[in-house]
């Protein structure tokens, strides 16, 4: 097979809009399959995971390969709830044209924008589904996308429509012919007479479409106002190509209707890896070069996503150039390494058929590639070149996360680092000052997904927790104290004795140690271990157990003991005077204050405002970007953060995405550092 006979298509869109059954649906219609699995019995080809079937939504980026007229499509089905963003990526960034799948009930959801997004300058269509549905409405629907998204939107069908808003039937544009659906079963027809001009006007409408993507095609057009199927079909596939048309189909995934017209779209219009721009890459000096796809050249190809589960794991893979077999060895520059391949797969859901080479433009996937990463490129080694990666969202919400036994804590990191392969969109970190455990991801979806995971692949329960924010202690006046620290043992004893004057500054966060002591009463060789015990007490302030900071300490006077005095004892003796000065010193709670930057359209620029009041945020400017939405930049305390990823969606209706990132520590306000005091008394309590 070349790369002229596959098509790499992802489909797109809103949870529930029909993406897996649209997929099972080619499969089931070209014969991939000999049943029609459904997402709600959970039997669907690409929704195999355990938490899919439970869930009854698409978790995870899944290949299903379908034969059409000897053409090899690539269907890569992508979920549609926001939290699992990082797999739609890994889909687009494997494909050359996207389908968005709409639904006839909801028009312009949510998810279709943010898709349309996301594709950058990628070409797309559009399949209108679920028209055979109770109160769809085929016509309402493509205003509201055309009307979002302009007259790229150019419909390639016309939907034969009856009384109560179903669509029956559908006329090809294209090649002016009709379809009916009878018995489950297309058949063609003729057109109805009372859509007849309708059609003639649209059809008028693609050929203009058609030709404007091709000057030699316009000149054809306008000496006789006609183009031929043949010359529609070249016109439409330059433009879907340069991404001025955006073809858009419907019909009903579950009944088939339209879907035969979509593949045979796919076939014609669709472009061709080898017939796409060729890809940014860099060479092993970091110098910039492209990347054409050339079924000749030397070896190159892009992991797009790690399957990591109890049939094995699995490296996908798309190649740029050359082909991959499964006797090569393979150069990863991310990692030095030189990977020497073994059996290479076709994967449909998660079955792989093992084949004997993936050719340039296709998909596959090699097993056991134990040290490549999703993102990694495997190319040949006298022709090293890295290829574009994954640009993944960062991470906005965070839990704190604990196995429910204590021994199983390391069970639970080997558990999330084998997800970690299979999702990289998530982050671990252990806080050392928090003691916790931190999970942060896209949504409280994909961290609840990841728990249940944790259990039944590995055995961990765990429990989840806002994570603890790791405030700091200050003083704001100067107090003198003396620590006297004195224990007889029988034969010899411990004797240090320091006075020591404590007060805030500016200079810098860690504690600054002088000493002015006069006439040797302390003797210079202990000056290290009263700084020693000095630094250990700032790990753990008076009024809540934090870290003391912008901290002055200075040794004034003290005495000592020829024979009993020792470095412990004066270490000692300035935790003495640390602990009696502090709480006179008025110490005040810090918090840590972020930069928000948050994207949302303008008409939720007031709710946003509001609520970032409410979390005695500050904001600092509006940014209008020009195409309906303004950035908010704004400071906010990180306490008030812990589920701003959630909150924001339900203001927005998920059209806003933010980025917060720590900038420094102020001054705790009063109400707040009650409540701060209260939790940190509370978790020492329940310690």
């Amino acid at each position: 097979m070349s790369a002229k006979d596959i098509r790499n298509i992802v489909l797109l869109g809103h949870g529930g809009s029909g993406k897996t059954t649209l997929a099972e649906s080619m499969l089931f219609m070209t014969g991939g399959t000999d049943r029609f699995g459904k997402v709600t019995d959970g039997n669907t080809t690409c929704d195999y995971d355990a938490e899919e079937i439970k869930r009854n939504i698409s978790i995870s980026l899944a290949v299903a390969p379908v034969k059409y007229k000897n053409v090899k499509i690539n269907v890569l089905d992508t979920p549609g709830n926001f939290d699992f963003a990082g797999e739609v990526l890994s889909g687009i960034r494997a494909a050359e044209c996207a389908v968005l799948v709409c639904g006839a009930k909801d028009g312009l959801s949510v998810g279709a924008e943010r898709a349309w997004k996301m594709l950058g300058n990628k070409p797309r269509m559009i399949f209108i589904n679920r028209t055979d549905e109770e109160n769809s409405d085929y016509n309402a629907c493509f205003d509201a996308l055309k009307g979002k998204f302009g007259t790229a939107v150019a419909p390639i069908v016309a939907p034969i429509i009856d009384g109560s808003k179903k669509v029956t039937g559908i006329v090809d544009l294209l090649h002016n012919k009709a379809y009916e659906v009878k018995g489950g079963k297309a058949a063609e027809c003729a057109i109805p007479a009372d859509i007849a001009d309708e059609v003639e006007t649209l059809r008028a409408e693609l050929m203009e479409a058609a030709a404007g993507a091709d000057e030699e095609l316009m000149e054809k057009f306008f000496e006789s106002m006609e183009l031929s199927a043949a010359d529609m079909a070249k016109g439409l596939k330059i433009g879907v190509r340069d991404g001025s048309v955006c073809p858009v189909l419907c019909g009903s995934a579950v009944t088939g209707m339209g879907v035969d017209m979509l593949m045979k779209t796919i076939v014609e219009l669709v472009p061709v890896a080898t017939d796409m721009p060729a890809e940014k890459a860099q060479d092993e000096s970091g110098n910039e070069v492209e990347v054409a796809f050339d079924p000749n050249g030397p070896t190159a190809a892009i992991v797009f996503k790690t399957i990591s589960d109890q049939y094995g794991k699995f490296s996908m893979i798309k190649v740029v150039r050359g082909k991959v077999t499964g006797d090569m060895s393979l150069y990863n520059p991310a990692t030095g390494n030189t990977e020497k391949l073994g059996r290479l797969y076709s994967m449909k859901g998660k079955k792989g058929e093992e084949i004997k080479e993936i050719c340039c433009g296709d998909i596959g996937a090699i097993g056991k590639m134990d040290r490549v990463k999703t993102g990694n490129t495997l190319c040949d080694a006298k022709n090293v070149v890295i290829l574009e990666g994954i640009e993944y969202p960062a991470p906005c919400y965070e839990r704190a996360i604990a196995p429910k036994v204590k021994q199983e804590v390391e069970k639970m990191g080997t558990g999330l680092n084998k997800l970690n392969e299979e999702d990289p969109t998530f982050h671990v970190s252990n806080n050392a000052e928090t003691h916790q455990t931190v999970i942060s991801g896209t949504g409280d979806i994909q961290i609840d997904v990841l728990c249940a995971k944790l259990k039944s692949r590995f055995g961990v329960e765990t429990e989840l927790s806002a994570p603890r924010v790791a405030y700091r202690e200050k003083i704001r006046s100067k107090v003198e104290k003396r620590g006297r620290y004195k224990k007889q043992t029988g034969g010899s004893g411990q004797f240090g004795d320091v006075v020591i004057t404590f007060e805030p500054q500016n200079e810098q966060e860690d504690m600054i140690f002088e000493e002015a002591v006069f006439g040797g009463s302390v003797p210079k060789n202990y000056f290290p271990a009263v700084e020693k015990g000095l630094r250990k007490c700032c790990l753990t302030g008076v009024l809540a157990g934090y870290p003391v900071v912008f901290l002055k300490a200075t040794l004034t006077d003290g005495s000592y003991h020829p024979v009993d005095s020792s470095d412990i004892a004066f270490q000692l003796a300035a935790g003495l005077a640390f602990k009696e000065a502090l709480p006179e010193a008025k110490p005040v709670l810090m918090e840590p204050i972020g930069e928000l930057k948050v994207t949302v359209p303008d008409s939720f620029v007031g709710d946003v405002m509001g609520d970032l009041n409410k979390r005695r945020g500050r904001v600092m400017g509006m940014n209008p970007t020009g195409d309906g939405e303004t950035v908010l930049e704004a400071e906010v305390p990180m306490a008030e953060m812990m589920s701003y990823a959630i909150d924001l969606r339900s203001m927005t209706q998920s059209r806003g995405t933010f980025v917060f990132s720590f900038v420094r520590y102020e001054d705790c306000p009063a109400a707040a550092q009650e409540k701060a005091i209260a939790e940190a008394k509370a978790m020492a309590e329940a310690e």
